[in-house]
C-alpha cells in the first residue's frame, strides 16, 4: 500500500525504520474491523500495539494488532475464514502466543502482524503495558528509539538480530511499565 514515497510493509527478515505516520492507525483500524467480523465474540478486545502505535518514534512499516482471545484454542476454527479475508496463520512466534499476518506475498513483504493471546493473560497484558507506558513517558520511547535506529543501522538484512539486540532493554521497559500501571490503579 504506497503512501507518498514510501510503503506500507516489508520484507522478511528486513529492518528499514520510519517516521510514526498516521496512515498506520488507519491501516490498525481498517484489518481489526476485518478481524471483528471474522472472529466475532471469540475476540474480547483487538489493540494497535508495537511501535506503529506510538507516536513520536519510529518503527518499522509493519503494524502489529494483538487480539485478545476468550480462549485462545478457538483461533484454530477460524483459519479458513481469516485466510479468505487475506489474514495468514504463521504459527506460534512465541509459546502461547499466535502469529497471524497479512501483506503480499508474491513479493514476500508483510504489512500487518497480528498476535493473538489469551485476553487478561500476562501476554495480553505486556503488549498493553507496553505502548501504554512508552506513550505516557517520551524519555523511556526516546531511549527506546535511539536503541531501534542504533540496531537498524547495524542489522538491516537481519530482523533476528535486531530483535535480539532490543530484548534487554524491552525486558527493563515491561517491568517499569508494570510497576507504572500498578500505580495507575
Amino acid at each position: 500500500m504506497e503512501r507518498g514515497n514510501e510503503m506500507l510493509g516489508l520484507k522478511r527478515g528486513q529492518v528499514r525504520l520510519e517516521a510514526w505516520r498516521p496512515e498506520w492507525a488507519e491501516k490498525a483500524q481498517e484489518t481489526a474491523e476485518v478481524l471483528k467480523q471474522v472472529l466475532g465474540e471469540a475476540a474480547a478486545d483487538i489493540q494497535h500495539v508495537g511501535s506503529t502505535a506510538i507516536p513520536g518514534i519510529c518503527a518499522k512499516p509493519i503494524v502489529d494488532l494483538v487480539v485478545g482471545f476468550r480462549q485462545l484454542g478457538e483461533a484454530r476454527a477460524f483459519l479458513p475464514a481469516l485466510e479468505e479475508r487475506g489474514v495468514v496463520f504463521r504459527g506460534q512466534d512465541v509459546p502461547g502466543q499466535l502469529l497471524f499476518v497479512t501483506g503480499d506475498f508474491e513479493q514476500d513483504t508483510r504489512d500487518c502482524h497480528i498476535h493473538g493471546v489469551e485476553y487478561g493473560r500476562e501476554a495480553w497484558e505486556n503488549y498493553l503495558n507496553f505502548r501504554d507506558y512508552l506513550r505516557a513517558k517520551p524519555e523511556r520511547a526516546a531511549a527506546y528509539n535511539a536503541l531501534k535506529g542504533e540496531l537498524a543501522a547495524r542489522f538491516p538484512q537481519d530482523r533476528q538480530r535486531y530483535t535480539q539486540g532490543k530484548s534487554v532493554l524491552i525486558d527493563a521497559l515491561l517491568e517499569e511499565a508494570r510497576r507504572w500501571r500498578a500505580r495507575q490503579g
